[in-house]
């Protein structure tokens, strides 16, 4: 998934800055006549005036000229480039004498005038000066901090064109790294309405002059941006925000500074229950004392009658994680009852849930429709986190098998299933791909093997032991498009066929695409 407590719950949410291209050569578009420019399909030769036009622009953007290689331009040169597609970063992506360029903010079909801001010998990233052509997909994004924050990168494109987008990602994906020209690829599921989905913010606390923001770090640098008016989130989380700020400065309660190392509050973290409305409300400190907590809690009891949990949670150290060790509850309960469908949570402040319930139950149908379950079936849930997954589909199956690396995790799928009342899921600390085998070797084969690993992907020896386990059915949840694509082609000469794969837009607004896809043993 997007998040997840085995691969980052402790760290930096999701969508809280853009992914930095790590350098690889993009593929080459097909070999084919490259079609002239709008402005260049004139028959003959320019009339005069365009002659001048042309030789006058040519002496200012001597790179600019068409007998130029893209391997001859320069930072800083203009270049005139035609959209093609959005990329996994939700930049644009178009070609420049055959060499990919990145922009960020272009559009298909938009014909971009750009500044070369980084040359590689596979690429060039760019950035917008002027739009030649505009495409219809472009809308105004309303959020008034969008491009400047790095959690969004798609609010200037309208949802339906999101939706298309994501699609032909899943798409590219597979025939970039699977070599898959066609897969069977399912209609998205998008949503009814794709803002105020996220149930939890985790913001960074800080100063802008002599107010308090909660916000997050703009892409590449330390400055805090204050987002705790963010139109994805959920209504009632940014209402707590901005009144814990206010809350916090009436006490005088010092934020931390990253540069002096001074101060108490580092994140502020805000949960709404989609089934209650009720909020879990957590500081994060540099602090083992919160100064002042006594009249804080008072205050946010007396404004904000809906938060019934305020924790803190002490994090000393440099770690980028985002949570410590040690959480103590200031007042009120310990958890925070939450539901998918019919399976039951309690939540304690550092516990992992989904970030957006109403997608996460179209995605866990899918996977229930995928595991095909008749109820005599063993299902080992690989990257089980807190159980989820699992606990969707114990009551469809006869046994299920969670297996996750975090000790925590595993103690929380644990909770989890005496919440709901399962009683024929079982959770085990330790790496799948050394517990599958040697389940395999005492005689415990499972019939349906679910996986949902990390952006990464899953690691080699994972894929190998399954590929040696047998099971019928293989049910691969992805939050990367690339790496299911790369996993897939090793499960497909592994003996395995893709049935089908189903986008999930889990998290709108932004370049991420989930995926459900279905691989079935020859």
């Amino acid at each position: 998934m997007a998040e997840r407590t085995h691969n980052k719950a402790e760290g930096r949410e999701a969508g809280g800055g853009q992914d930095k291209r790590a350098g690889k050569p993009a593929m080459a578009p097909p070999t084919r006549k490259k079609a002239a420019h709008p402005k260049q399909q004139q028959q003959g030769k320019p009339h005069s005036a365009t002659r001048s036009k042309q030789a006058t622009y040519r002496q200012k953007h001597p790179m600019n000229q068409q007998s130029a290689s893209a391997e001859t331009v320069k930072t800083g040169d203009r270049i005139i480039v035609t959209i093609k597609r959005i990329g996994i970063n939700g930049e644009g992506v178009g070609y420049y004498r055959r060499k990919a360029v990145f922009i960020d903010g272009a559009l298909p079909d938009e014909v971009v005038k750009a500044k070369v801001t980084r040359v590689e010998s596979g690429y060039l990233n760019g950035e917008i000066i002027e739009i030649e052509k505009r495409s219809a997909q472009r809308q105004e994004p309303p959020c008034p901090v969008y491009g400047i924050c790095g959690g969004c990168q798609l609010q200037h494109m309208t949802y339906a064109s999101q939706l298309q987008a994501k699609e032909e990602i899943v798409r590219e994906s597979f025939q970039r790294y699977a070599k898959l020209q066609e897969i069977p690829l399912r209609p998205i599921f998008g949503m009814d309405n794709p803002w105020g989905y996220r149930n939890k913010a985790q913001l960074q606390a800080g100063r802008e002059g002599e107010d308090i923001i909660a916000g997050l770090y703009a892409a590449g640098s330390h400055r805090l941006i204050d987002i705790s008016g963010c139109p994805i989130q959920h209504p009632v989380v940014n209402r707590v925000m901005e009144q814990v700020k206010e809350v916090m400065e009436e006490l005088q309660i010092p934020v931390y500074n990253e540069r002096n190392r001074d101060g108490a509050v580092r994140t502020i973290v805000a949960r709404v229950g989609q089934a209650t409305g009720k909020v879990q409300l957590t500081f994060i400190t540099s602090t083992d004392r919160l100064p002042d907590s006594k009249r804080l809690v008072e205050l946010i009891r007396e404004r904000l009658p809906m938060v019934i949990t305020v924790a803190q949670n002490i994090h000393k150290g440099k770690s980028p994680l985002v949570f410590g060790n040690k959480t103590v509850i200031l007042w009120g309960s310990e958890q925070l009852e939450e539901s998918l469908g019919d399976v039951r949570f309690a939540l304690s402040p550092r516990a992992f849930f989904q970030l957006n319930p109403e997608q996460t139950v179209k995605l866990y149908n899918a996977v229930q429709e995928a595991a095909d379950l008749s109820g005599s079936e063993l299902v080992v849930d690989a990257y089980c986190g807190t159980g989820t997954i699992g606990l969707w589909l114990a009551p469809f199956a006869q046994e299920v098998r969670g297996i996750e690396l975090i000790p925590e995790a595993v103690l929380d799928a644990r909770d989890n299933a005496k919440s709901t009342g399962v009683d024929n899921a079982h959770f085990y600390e330790g790496r799948a791909e050394q517990l599958l085998p040697d389940w395999v070797s005492r005689g415990i084969r499972p019939d349906v093997v679910v996986v949902d690993p990390p952006r990464t992907g899953c690691e080699r020896p994972l894929l190998d032991a399954i590929v040696k386990s047998k099971p019928k059915r293989l049910v691969y949840v992805s939050c990367n498009p690339a790496t299911l694509a790369k996993d897939c082609q090793v499960l497909l000469s592994g003996g395995y066929k893709i049935e089908w794969v189903q986008p999930v837009d889990m998290f709108p607004q932004t370049s991420h695409v989930e995926c459900c896809a279905l691989l079935i043993r020859k």
